[in-house]
């Protein structure tokens, strides 16, 4: 009965490190999964964090892109404002020109023809400075000798009127510069509406850059968020490996006294199978001797 008793409790110990046996392999293959899927996501955030690197580069090449379109539109902004302030100021000095030129008038129709010639040749080299600043100087040094010019031929005309027909051929010139001065600021002109056009378009760029831009940070700021997710989740990975690692050693030393007691039972198996086989011989000799 002893030994039932003990063959019971032996096949019970197996049976019970059958199972201790299957939950350490279900825990390794556990522990198999978790390294895969931690992989995973170590490559996915390594894969996220080259992606919001060239993110990061092609934003500040988006933003150089703008600041140099800013200059540039700051640039002709200010270009046109002064175009606009030379053309007002050269205005105000034709109309004190044109004031001074109507006293001469009653004298020579000729005059008068010439003088509006300067008046458009004035209109369009204020139109130029707008462009061409360097040559403001040498503008207003043109309308001075005018201006001087217009009165020494009023002096002339009260003292040779002989000299009329000289003054026709000069008409003639003059209709022929201004005729050249129109045309110069038609193209001036069509030169301030191709300036319009192209800041209008450079502002129409600036403005889809901007919303470029705010789409991306958009999208940096999510990527941002998850990166932080997934560092968390992956925290919360390596603490819940810890402890497998920690459950996984109480299996092992578990395992490692299972085995010990595993094999206490043995010897003791064997030396009741010993005494056994020693009683059995026993009790044969003792049958022989009461035959």
């Amino acid at each position: 009965s002893t030994i039932e008793k003990q063959r019971r409790e032996l096949q019970v110990l197996i049976a019970e490190l059958k199972d201790r046996d299957k939950e350490l392999n279900d825990m390794v293959a556990v522990h198999q999964r978790q390294l895969l899927a931690w992989e995973d996501d170590r490559q996915k955030i390594l894969t996220l964090a080259e992606r919001c690197t060239l993110l990061n580069d092609e934003l500040n090449k988006r933003n150089e892109i703008i600041k140099s379109l800013t200059k540039r539109l700051k640039l002709l902004e200010s270009q046109q404002s002064d175009s606009k302030t030379t053309l007002e100021s050269t205005q105000q000095k034709f109309k004190e020109l044109s004031q001074k030129v109507t006293d001469v008038t009653l004298h020579c129709q000729g005059l008068e023809e010439e003088n509006q010639s300067l008046h458009c040749s004035v209109l369009e080299l204020s139109a130029k400075t707008g462009r061409l600043q360097a040559r403001e100087q040498e503008l207003l040094t043109m309308l001075k000798l005018k201006d001087e010019a217009i009165l020494e031929t009023t002096d002339y005309i009260t003292e040779f009127t002989a000299k009329f027909k000289k003054l026709e051929s000069a008409l003639r010139a003059a209709k022929a510069e201004e005729f050249s001065i129109n045309k110069e600021k038609q193209d001036l002109r069509l030169r301030l509406k191709e300036l319009i056009l192209e800041t209008n378009k450079l502002k129409d760029d600036l403005c889809e850059k901007m919303k470029e831009n705010k789409k991306q940070q958009e999208e940096i700021i999510h990527l941002r968020q998850e990166n932080g997710s997934l560092k968390n989740e992956l925290a919360l990975n390596v603490e819940n490996a810890k402890r497998k690692d920690q459950l996984l050693q109480f299996a092992k030393s578990k395992q490692v006294r299972t085995d010990t007691e595993l094999s206490s039972l043995r010897q003791i198996y064997v030396k009741q199978q010993h005494d056994l086989q020693f009683l059995h011989v026993n009790l044969e000799s003792s049958q022989e001797l009461r035959q």
